[in-house]
């Protein structure tokens, strides 16, 4: 299996799989000389563990991460951070029921037909439990760009959708609910929606905003390695993303050139933000935001019609546990994927001039 390792320069290679022994990667390229907060690392990842809130998936895995490699005495030396995350709560027997057939929307089938073998437990190397490795990248490669404040939160959830510009927000408030919305009374509807939806065995798809700030001018490369396409790509790499949108993004198709020009101030900055901070591929200087849309979680605890290996229709029930609705997870997902970005770019930034 190719296609394990994102990154030019500041690189992460991630392994494992949902039920095996453990999952974890290799960082590749981080500086010498960062002083690193560990504490900091295991807050992120209890930010995206299971079975933190009655509105997610109640698998119990701590989530600790040990590091190997690449850090002594609280500081990076330059060489290749290996860390891992073992696996302490899996329930295999919940997936034998699928052994010999296909879950509709999971990426089952074409494993077994790419591969012609899967590892059926949990989804195996397909489960989103892989991304808990890219917290932990993203986690040191904020501290890394620490001058720059990433911020991502719940901004729909189904036909829910918080309706406030990001500048009226209170990042701080984030954290305040297991939905991770920072408008509190948004985010109790939409923890009661989640509530309803998980109790009638269903799922629920949403939107992850996020909102970069303090980034330098000149983060990007032109054409092929623009800064909104490898935002993108990093994004839709995530598990269950189904679009990508930055800026005035589809909404933008409803106005005129005229409106639609971020004019400039004298200091080089723009009277409006309608690019989300990225003109020609290269950071401006203005906030770069962006959507991401999660489509619902393919698992509903409810029959279904499927096939089996030889191309029976048979039927059978989803089991085991999953999340409602993957958002409130994703927010700390979707903040490292972007930070793993930032880095790699700001590194780009030190080999093209004096």
């Amino acid at each position: 299996m190719a296609g394990n390792t994102y990154g030019t320069i500041f690189k992460l290679s991630t392994f494992g799989e949902s039920h095996g022994v453990a999952i974890g990667g290799v960082i590749d390229g981080c500086p010498a000389g960062i002083a690193i907060n560990l504490e900091e690392i295991q807050n992120e990842l209890n930010r995206r563990k299971p079975g933190q809130s009655a509105i997610v998936t109640q698998r119990k895995e701590p989530d600790t991460v040990e590091f190997y490699s690449g850090i002594f005495e609280g500081v990076t030396t330059g060489t290749p951070i290996g860390f891992a995350i073992h696996n302490t709560n899996q329930k295999s027997h919940d997936y034998t029921h699928i052994k010999d057939s296909y879950r509709p929307s999971h990426a089952d089938y074409v494993y077994d037909q790419k591969y012609g073998f899967r590892d059926y437990r949990g989804g195996g190397r397909s489960s989103a439990r892989e991304t808990a490795s890219r917290v932990v990248a993203g986690a040191i490669a904020k501290q890394f760009v620490s001058a720059i404040k990433i911020n991502a939160y719940v901004s729909q959830v189904g036909t829910l959708k918080l309706d406030k510009n990001y500048q009226d927000l209170d990042f701080s408030l984030t954290e305040s609910n297991p939905v991770r919305c920072p408008d509190p009374a948004t985010a109790a509807k939409m923890e009661d929606y989640i509530k309803d939806i998980r109790k009638e065995g269903d799922t629920i798809g949403g939107i992850v905003t996020c909102v970069i700030q303090n980034v330098p001018i000149g983060l990007g490369e032109p054409v092929f390695n623009k800064l909104h396409a490898e935002l993108g790509k990093a994004m839709l790499s995530i598990n269950a993303v189904k679009g990508f949108e930055y800026g005035s993004g589809f909404d933008g198709v409803t106005k005129k050139g005229s409106d639609h020009n971020d004019q400039y101030n004298p200091d080089g900055t723009t009277k409006t933000n309608y690019s989300g901070g990225i003109q020609g591929g290269i950071s401006n200087g203005m906030d770069i935001y962006f959507n991401v849309a999660f489509k619902p979680v393919a698992t509903v605890i409810q029959p279904y019609e499927t096939i089996d290996k030889e191309g029976n229709m048979i039927k059978t029930q989803g089991k085991g546990r999953h999340d409602p609705c993957v958002v409130p997870r994703a927010v700390p997902i979707v903040e490292a994927m972007a930070a793993i970005v930032l880095a790699d770019f700001t590194l780009l930034n030190r080999t093209i001039k004096l």
